[in-house]
């Protein structure tokens, strides 16, 4: 394991939520896995030879239940689209909705991102990452935990292509801040709003469960839109 890896493993971003899968989740995740699903262990994978072609590659990281990805991999079928996600009842329901609806530019890792990251996407490949309501983990002595953290932003900036984009959305303020304050002063970005600037909700984000839930409460809304430029 190199030295990045340990250190990867060694920040655990997300908590293993315990939750029992439907048999049609379970019945997916045996069937679709084949055809849909990715390996951490294959490695450094290859865009063209997983999809079958060349096309802008968007990934996102945490995608929980997996409605909104799957709405954007329906409404844009020109892109290929990555899901991560370690907990497999989303990781079912979405291979279980995907296969209904046909799609073939939506591939699946139930693993670790930061780890996935580390081991199976080239660098400088992907057309945009995509973190929406992560954890916030309020408490102050959890903030480490927070998966925007001026390392992972650089390891973002590896990944993505010059002009990819970082698109993040959280419905905790003081998160929001986080994020503006870290991406702000990450070396290679440029605030697509402006700096300081919060992006208005981009017509191809779906609301999520997380969103309705947190306007339900009386929540904000605040996406934040950073693109590579070196």
């Amino acid at each position: 394991m190199t030295e990045e890896n340990k250190h990867h493993r060694s920040i655990r971003t997300f908590v293993m939520r315990t939750g029992r899968m439907t048999p049609s989740q379970q019945k997916a995740l045996e069937q679709q896995w084949p055809l849909l699903g990715l390996n951490r262990e294959a490695g450094v994978i290859d865009f063209a030879e997983v999809f079958g072609r060349q096309a802008p590659t968007i990934l996102e990281i945490g995608f929980g239940m997996g409605d909104s990805l799957l709405a954007m991999a329906e409404a844009a079928p020109e892109a290929n689209y990555i899901g991560i996600e370690v907990h497999k009842p989303g990781v079912g329901r979405l291979l279980n909705n995907a296969s209904k609806a046909g799609l073939t530019n939506l591939k699946v890792y139930n693993d670790d991102a930061l780890l996935v990251l580390a081991e199976c996407i080239p660098d400088g490949s992907l057309d945009g990452i995509q973190l929406f309501f992560p954890d916030p983990w309020h408490k102050k002595k959890h903030h480490k935990r927070r998966m925007v953290q001026p390392e992972i932003a650089q390891t973002f900036r590896q990944k993505l292509k010059i002009g990819g984009c970082f698109h993040m959305a959280t419905d905790w303020e003081p998160y929001a801040e986080h994020m503006m304050e870290v991406m702000s002063a990450a070396e290679g970005y440029r605030n697509h709003a402006g700096d300081g600037q919060y992006s208005p909700q981009p017509e191809h984000r779906p609301d999520t469960k997380f969103q309705r839930r947190g306007e339900k409460l009386g929540h904000g809304v605040w996406d934040l839109v950073f693109e590579r430029i070196a």
